[in-house]
């Protein structure tokens, strides 16, 4: 028997085994080719007013390597170790631990280099699909052409290349440092059962619950107003990571088994079949992976969380456009203004013109301030922008009150106002007092008139009062204090008057709504496009671990469903108690994985944007979806194992 022909009879054998680490090794060389591609593809880099796609695609390609190089690094350990008996065998019957490492070598060089191939091809053939994925998220009208890049194939090579001697150095690294007998012992091995929990097991337990409840609540406080300054709010959130991190490594190392076993103890004993294999199972083996499961609900929680974030802004853009510019475009210059006019009136583009007067004035907010960031301790004053109630549509004050509009969002936990109160208005030797009598989200002037502290209207007779009364010096801090709006009467002529405003760049401060989405969309829907790869390439690997894992328990516990078979039991019997323990193994990850995301999401989705629970949802249904693919298909993998055991 040559050892050619064992190098094929092997690989034929263990292809069966093998089907899914191929498929995910296709699917990572095809992402990545793809990836590099388009980073080399000239229709990103001409992308304007955005960040550089081939730049942004090739930092991201790094990650990508890096997720695809320790996934293929830990799958080649599990299987090594599955094989391990195989090694053995093969000493007994003479042949060196040369020999047999050139065998392997040779058996994963074909597959490995095959799959290779195949996600090249792969990468090509869904190249230009991605681009077009890429072109619809940021509203590019362009054709997305099919390009083969030889600098693409070249890193591509030399990356998976160098992964592949990786592998090859660990592959020799563990048959030379193991004995014959280590070899038949490694496959061998099972998990210890205990019969009764230890006490500092239950501790550990309860500890990682608590932890993770209290990283949970701290998350709800970040903005609150507890934390004044900086360096308290940057402490949090480190407090938090760590609670959350280890309380999730605890909760595997001793949460589960307490629960469950309290569960167990509930029955007094009485245990179903179904209990026995999810249940007992789930108990003794989550432990002795709670690092690698910490590892992959945290990764998880941190993929879902980016992507959430991502596409709420991306999602929120045309709110958040309006919160910065509340009509279609805004000047500060008169004289801007009437040049941009002139070329709406030649285009024929009907209009509507909103001036206003503001005027800058120092506003005494201690009565109605709860907690500021933008103000130091004691020193609650506000300096922003007053208009009169006249200028303002669908707005009618008495003298002697005073609104804010313009204030919420990310404002609001910066800088928490009561709704009613006391408010100043100093002028040069005086200050006018004004009855608060509500606050509104929606803006009539743009953010910059309001530099973070809302607007205020006052009723006319006041604010003429306000303009005699003000400080000259207070004006002079601000370039400009008018402001000329343009609302179209027609919004399908957004383009055209775009265009005449991009055309003739307008001096600065002048404002587009339009202008300030389609920047947003672009560059989230860059971020959301690259962290959505990502996340799928690790949704993936991460997948393809845990039903590794699931095939070495089926092989453990093979022995144990042929005495359950042989005891009457049918294959339906011990499936449905299989269905309950993947229900389980793939559930309990992503639960806690979703329940981290929300959690980091909610405590800071206001800086993205102006909705949060839609975008997050959508992206945790997804999310689940595609991880549920790995759970039936190691329910289906445990069925052919019921199947083969009798």
């Amino acid at each position: 028997m040559s050892l050619n022909y064992i190098v094929f009879r092997n690989l034929k054998k263990n292809l069966k085994n093998y089907y899914l680490y191929v498929f995910a090794l296709i699917f990572s060389v095809a992402l990545y080719f793809s990836f590099v591609t388009l980073q080399f593809d000239p229709a990103l880099d001409d992308i304007e007013g955005s960040v550089k796609g081939g730049a942004a695609i090739g930092t991201s390609s790094v990650l990508l390597v890096g997720i695809v190089a320790i996934f293929l690094l830990y799958a080649n350990t599990i299987f090594i170790k599955r094989r391990s008996r195989e090694i053995g065998l093969f000493q007994l019957i003479g042949l060196t631990k040369g020999k047999i490492f050139r065998l392997l070598s040779a058996e994963n060089l074909m597959l490995y280099f095959g799959s290779m191939i195949l996600g090249i091809a792969a990468g090509f053939a869904v190249s230009r699909l991605i681009l077009m994925v890429l072109f619809k998220i940021l509203e590019i009208e362009a054709m997305a052409k099919l390009r083969f890049s030889p600098d693409a194939l070249v890193r591509t090579i030399v990356v998976f290349a160098a992964i592949y001697l990786l592998i090859m150095l660990m592959n020799y690294l563990f048959i030379k440092g193991q004995s014959i007998l280590s070899l038949f012992k490694a496959g061998a091995t099972t998990q210890t059962r205990v019969r009764k929990m230890p006490l500092w097991e239950i501790i550990l337990g309860l500890l990682g619950i608590t932890f993770i409840a209290a990283g949970y609540y701290i998350s709800t406080q970040l903005f609150s107003g507890k934390f004044k300054e900086m360096s308290e709010l940057m402490t949090a959130m480190i407090v938090i990571l760590a609670l959350v991190i280890i309380g999730t490594y605890l909760f595997y190392k001793g949460s589960v088994s307490f629960l469950f076993n309290a569960i167990r103890k509930s029955k007094k004993g009485y245990l179903s079949i179904n209990e026995v294999l999810s249940l007992s199972s789930i108990m003794f083996r989550m432990k002795s992976n709670a690092l690698l499961l910490t590892i992959i609900t945290t990764v998880s929680a941190l993929a879902i969380g980016l992507l959430s974030l991502s596409y709420i802004s991306y999602y929120s853009a045309e709110e958040t456009a309006k919160q910065s510019s509340p009509h279609d475009f805004g000047f500060a210059r008169a004289a801007v203004k009437e040049k941009f006019v002139q070329a709406l009136d030649a285009k024929h583009i009907e209009y509507k013109e909103i001036d206003m007067h503001p005027v800058r004035m120092e506003v005494d907010a201690s009565k109605i301030m709860e907690h500021s960031e933008f103000t130091a301790p004691g020193d609650n004053v506000l300096t922003t922008s007053v208009v009169s109630d006249s200028e303002v549509e669908g707005m009618d004050l008495k003298p002697g009150e005073t609104r804010i509009v313009g204030y919420g969002g990310a404002l609001e936990k910066f800088m928490s106002l009561s709704k009613t109160g006391e408010v100043g208005f100093r002028t040069v030797n005086d200050t006018i007092k004004q009855q608060l009598n509500g606050i509104s989200e929606t803006p009539v002037l743009p953010f910059y008139y309001g530099e973070g502290g809302g607007i205020f209207i006052v009723d006319e007779t006041v604010f003429k009062e306000l303009v005699q009364l003000r400080d000259p010096k207070l004006q002079k801090k601000q370039e400009v204090a008018d402001y000329y709006g343009i609302e179209l009467t027609n919004r399908s002529q957004i383009d055209t008057a775009n265009q005449i405003y991009m055309d003739q760049k307008p001096q600065s401060p002048a404002f587009s709504q339009y202008e300030y989405a389609l920047n947003q969309r672009t560059n989230m829907g860059m971020i959301m496009f690259i962290v959505g790869f990502l996340g799928l390439t690790f949704l993936i690997t991460s997948g393809c671990i845990l039903y590794f894992k699931q095939m070495d328990e089926g092989e453990e516990e093979k022995g144990g469903y042929t005495i359950l078979r042989k005891l009457g039991f049918t294959q339906s019997d011990l499936l449905r108690g299989i269905q309950y323990k993947q229900l389980f193994n793939f559930g309990i990850p992503l639960v806690i994985g979703l329940c981290h995301s929300y959690f980091a999401v909610k405590s800071g989705w206001f800086f993205f944007g102006t909705e949060m629970l839609t975008p997050m949802i959508l992206v945790m249904l997804l999310y689940t979806v595609l991880y549920s693919i790995f759970g039936f298909l190691s329910v289906l993998y445990y069925k052919r194992v019921i199947r083969e055991s009798l």
